[in-house]
């Protein structure tokens, strides 16, 4: 009796506490935990709080002269100067299987860069680092290879880190990179700037809207939910009033612009 009675004491004390099974549930394939009501168990702590307001949100020293389309003086206030702590690809949708049509809409592209870029980065530019950062980097961005950039991010946690034309903000940095396969001695150049954004204008729907599957609308829209700074079809920021973002420039002036290289 007495060996049954501690026997039974023992599967006791081992027996699992309420809610800890979470603990030990497997991971699904590529590693990432699996989700409880839409939320991953133990997820990572953000590390960039607040971070859209434009880009990445991040947001995105003198603009060199843009490519053609848009003159970037005449679009409006940049999101970089709205108020807000961080600017840009706060949520970044998901990226496409693979780029599609960029090369015969090379101009249509740098059309849409210049207006995300008056909306996200300002006069600053390719060199424009979020307002919100205390700690600037040591050089201009287009003088730093990515290496530095991460190194920067890594050095000074708990500001806001987006940075060049299209604020990027650090997640949306690194996955861009992967994706684009650059090494890390990579020179954060004007042109590098443009191809990571190119990726985005396809994550967005690009190629869907030249293929005619997708409207212009819903394109516009699937850009502000990337670039905070740009407005969805109700006029305001889909992150509107998020750690102080909001569009800066009305639906009508996206519109038009849009509509001039993306006509219906």
């Amino acid at each position: 009796m007495t060996l049954l009675r501690t026997l039974l004491a023992l599967s006791m004390l081992l027996a699992p506490l309420p809610g800890s099974a979470a603990a030990f549930l497997p991971l699904q394939d590529g590693g990432q935990p699996l989700l409880q009501q839409g939320r991953p168990l133990f997820a990572p702590p953000a590390t960039d709080t607040g971070r859209h307001i434009s880009a990445g949100v991040p947001p995105p020293v003198a603009p060199r002269p843009p490519p053609g389309g848009v003159p970037l003086a005449n679009l409006g206030t940049a999101s970089l100067f709205a108020g807000r702590r961080e600017g840009g690809l706060f949520a970044p949708v998901a990226p496409r299987a693979a780029p599609r049509l960029l090369g015969p809409v090379t101009g249509i592209a740098a059309h849409l860069r210049n207006v995300i870029a008056l909306a996200e980065a300002g006069a600053a530019g390719y060199d424009a680092v979020q307002h919100g950062a205390r700690i600037r980097p040591p050089r201009a961005p287009t003088r730093m290879t990515l290496a530095d950039i991460f190194q920067w991010i890594a050095d000074t946690p708990g500001q806001p880190h987006a940075i060049g034309r299209y604020q990027f903000i650090p997640d949306t940095l690194r996955m861009l990179v992967g994706r684009a396969n650059l090494p890390r001695s990579t020179r954060f150049s004007p042109q590098v700037q443009d191809r990571l954004a190119d990726l985005l204008l396809l994550d967005a729907g690009l190629g869907e809207l030249q293929a005619g599957t997708i409207s212009r609308t819903r394109f516009m829209n699937n850009l502000a939910q990337i670039w905070a700074g740009l407005p969805t079809s109700s006029g305001r920021s889909h992150y509107h009033g998020y750690a102080g973002n909001k569009a800066t420039m009305s639906w009508a002036r996206f519109d038009r612009e849009v509509s001039r290289v993306l006509p219906d």
